[in-house]
């Protein structure tokens, strides 16, 4: 498939990753309905929290699912605002918090990860359930986006209705953003993510103190050391390395059966270059890259209510039917 060309100029100061970045994630207010709030029971005894938002007009038949990012949820302005222009499109909108990131502490010691897609199978089989929707749309941003596009391409069967998926800012290569999140000039949000993950990881021990105690998650110096102690190991991996490998989106694109847009900035320091999966892209029926030279990490901001990457993420969807 071709690349797309990017047509993304923001304005101003934006063109500077750090300002759209830190803008987009923490400074943008984006006023939507309260969101209704669904549990799903899971099948291994877990719950995932379901946050839902409707479309302007009657009963829709069209849902997009939404997937957020590491150690965040469905309120932050990214979601809303995604959530916010599919509902104005007469999209039905589900927002995925990833076990324990809704306000209550999951019920297990495992969580969640950016390979967890057998989790999202089930709340994709949940809507199904509903008898409702007869078009299905995913859009996940970043470790979100890696979540979904591993689905899409893992050997499993897809449901019809899901009519295709977009990823802004995604990690394609799990190790490979780690070592560009890890770099200096990244500092303070690599910063940011240990203390927000160690502040889960806390909470954790407190709940099942003999498999994670407090000394070893403070001794933590690094989001791989984390990944070290808790994520690799909690869910079935040997190590960091081991779950890298085994659950980057980069190892499944080519397997995708449905269609994707890939939407990452070329000024997005949390990827490396292996995030741009240009030569699968040019060979794939499937995969349509945009890699526009600004944006951040989901940082595409516009002088206008709606961002790039909303436009491009409705855009893209509703051009599949």
């Amino acid at each position: 498939m071709p690349l797309v060309t990017g047509k993304y100029i923001p304005p101003g100061v934006f063109k500077y990753s750090d300002v759209s970045t830190i803008y987009a994630a923490s400074l943008r207010k984006v006023e939507i309905p309260v969101y209704e709030r669904e549990r799903i029971e899971l099948s291994d005894g877990d719950f995932i929290d379901l946050d839902w938002s409707y479309a302007k007009k009657d009963k829709s038949k069209s849902l997009v699912i939404l997937l957020h990012g590491l150690a965040e949820n469905t309120y932050r302005p990214y979601m809303k605002g995604m959530a916010q222009v599919f509902n104005t499109n007469n999209w039905d909108a589900a927002a995925m918090n990833f076990r324990g990131c809704s306000e209550e502490l999951n019920r297990f010691f495992k969580s969640y990860h950016a390979g967890a897609s057998d989790d999202l199978a089930e709340v994709i089989a949940h809507v199904l359930s509903l008898k409702q929707y007869s078009k299905i749309a995913l859009v996940g941003f970043s470790l979100g986006g890696n979540m979904l596009m591993k689905y899409l391409g893992e050997n499993r069967n897809l449901p019809e209705e899901i009519i295709g998926a977009v990823g802004i800012s995604v990690p394609c290569d799990l190790a490979g953003s780690l070592g560009a999140i890890n770099r200096m000039r990244n500092f303070v949000y690599s910063k940011r993510f240990e203390i927000n993950l160690k502040k889960h990881l806390f909470e954790r021990a407190k709940k099942f103190p003999d498999q994670i105690q407090k000394k070893d998650i403070a001794a933590c110096r690094s989001l791989r050391d984390i990944d070290d102690l808790y994520t690799s190991k909690a869910h079935g991996y040997k190590d960091a390395s081991a779950y890298y490998k085994k659950t980057s989106a980069l190892g499944f694109l080519q397997k995708t059966k449905k269609p994707i847009l890939i939407l990452n900035a070329a000024n997005d320091s949390f990827l490396s270059p292996e995030c741009y999966p240009f030569k699968i892209a040019e060979n794939s029926k499937n995969i349509h890259l945009e890699v526009p030279a600004y944006g951040g990490h989901v940082g595409f901001v516009t002088k206008s209510e709606t961002y790039y990457h909303e436009k491009r993420a409705i855009e893209f969807i509703e051009s599949l039917y």
